[in-house]
């Protein structure tokens, strides 16, 4: 047998300690001291930080809320019920993210971007951080493209450009999430990305919307975060923080995207529900005193950035609900103060058969004409004004036996241009028609004609001029102002039409 050096032993029994490893993990633990409404207090996570996930033992996860001297306090996502007392929680070291990318696209998703539309697993690698800082004033540049959305009175009046935040404010049952939809529909073949946020609705309500997105194409480009009512209050106040990192990978890719958050009203009744369980003081209306904040820093992500950043874009639709017309309240004020101006729809005005029904003397575009296109200043200007001394001269009017011939006139012309802001919902109108429609309003070639034919000439100015003047209508969609000699034509299309529409008529 030959003999074995001692030197040789040694060596390979340093080779053997040197190339052995054993993985292993350490992991920070901590148990649920108590547990209820879906808030657990947990004791032994020193060193969790706040919104990170953690996982409890029977795999529900949860989010850090409150860091306090002795425990922390965890938001439980789904499953409360069946968290106990004495459990181990785990932290997982991340702080919350969700999936984004163009794989989510058409596709319905819960709080944590997990799929819940049954057409399996999303196939994407990327993740954001569901709460990250609004980008800086030196990284912004100022709204100046439009984002249009078909709605005559709104495209006409109160123009919203790509990075602004418009609210639409309203009572129950106003139009204030049509407006949202016509918007998203009107998207189509314009590269914006779309994500609608519901929050607190019912699941009836949120199948509505997805069934009329797919009917009319807008699933497509279109990304549905989904808390319903009967998600716990974490997942309804996470919702919008979700859909907007979301978002953000679009803009930060130099693309441009829209978000509705439909609606901040019960976000803001869904965080009140949980600050309240999590013991924070309550201020007014028994909201915390950081309800401002959290609707801020949420608003305050959307905008338009540099040319150096890719110039993309996020516009923001924030919706709020007010109660019997009172937009004085708090949750209203603190947003109208936070966006861009506002879409106001008013019950009187839906009741009295005005769909969409906007108050355009209450409503308004910070960003304003900057955001219009060429052709669209030129015709909005005059309508404006016209419509604000009609409704003053019709509340005058009531009380009046008789009027002068001027007077009427204006009256008269009033009348009609309320009619021509009657728009179909779902059915979104190109700028350049609008613009064919409005002009017509504005320089008197509706005076003629009865009140209730005014729908009907819309509809066929719009088939003539597509079928006779398409080179009209591309001139205006360029988005140039619009010449004497271009004026000149539409007048003339728009008297040969008269004549025709006269004939019909008789």
């Amino acid at each position: 047998m030959q003999d074995v050096r001692i030197d040789e032993i040694s060596e390979l029994l340093k080779k053997k300690i040197l190339a052995h490893t054993e993985s292993f993990q350490l992991n920070e633990t901590g148990t649920v001291v108590s547990i209820a409404d879906g808030i657990a207090r947990i004791h032994g996570l020193e060193s969790v930080q706040s919104s990170e996930t953690v996982v409890f033992e029977n795999g529900s996860k949860g989010i850090v809320l409150n860091l306090e001297e002795d425990s922390v306090g965890v938001a439980v996502f789904e499953g409360a019920e069946n968290v106990r007392e004495g459990m181990t929680v785990k932290r997982s070291n991340q702080i919350n993210r969700v999936p984004v990318g163009e794989a989510l696209l058409g596709r319905i998703v819960n709080v944590l971007g997990e799929p819940i539309d049954g057409l399996g697993a999303i196939k994407t690698t990327e993740s954001r951080l569901v709460e990250v800082k609004a980008p800086g004033i030196m990284t912004r540049k100022s709204v100046h493209e439009p984002l249009q959305t078909g709605i005559k009175s709104i495209d006409a009046m109160i123009p919203i450009g790509r990075g602004q935040r418009e609210l639409i404010i309203g009572d129950r049952q106003t139009g204030k999430t049509t407006v949202a939809l016509d918007t998203i529909i009107n998207q189509k073949n314009t590269g914006v990305k779309c994500i609608y946020v519901a929050i607190g609705q019912k699941a009836s309500t949120i199948a509505q919307v997805v069934q009329r997105l797919r009917k009319h194409g807008a699933m497509e480009y279109t990304i549905i975060v989904v808390a319903s009512a009967s998600d716990a209050a974490p997942m309804q106040f996470l919702a919008p923080y979700s859909g907007c990192a979301m978002g953000e990978y679009f803009r930060d890719k130099g693309q441009h995207a829209l978000i509705v958050y439909d609606d901040l009203t019960k976000h803001a009744q869904a965080y009140r529900e949980l600050s309240l369980l999590l013991r924070r003081p309550p201020g007014r209306e028994a909201f915390p005193g950081d309800v401002f904040y959290v609707h801020s820093r949420l608003l305050e992500r959307s905008c338009k950035l540099n040319d150096e950043l890719g110039a993309g874009s996020l516009t923001a639709f924030p919706i709020i609900e007010t109660q019997a017309g009172d937009v004085a309240a708090y949750i209203p004020t603190n947003v109208i103060s936070i966006t861009d101006g506002q879409i106001y729809l008013e019950s009187d005005l839906f009741n009295s058969g005005m769909r969409p029904a906007v108050n355009t003397g209450l409503s308004v575009s910070r960003v304003g004409g900057s955001a219009q296109i060429g052709g669209m200043k030129q015709v909005a200007g005059n309508m404006r004004i016209e419509l604000a001394q009609y409704r003053e001269l019709a509340a005058f009017s009531q009380f009046a036996s008789d009027l002068d011939a001027a007077t009427r006139k204006q009256l008269n012309r009033g009348q009609r241009l309320m009619e021509l802001l009657k728009q179909v919902q779902f059915k979104p109108i190109p700028v350049e028609i609008q613009i064919i429609v409005i002009f017509a309003g504005t320089n008197g070639y509706l005076d003629a004609i009865p009140v209730s034919a005014v729908g009907r000439y819309e509809r066929e100015v719009t088939e003539f001029f597509k079928a006779n003047h398409s080179g009209i209508l591309t001139e205006i969609a360029s988005g140039k102002k619009m010449s004497s000699d271009l004026q000149a034509n539409i007048k003339n299309a728009l008297k040969t039409f008269a004549e025709r529409f006269e004939a019909n008529a008789g």
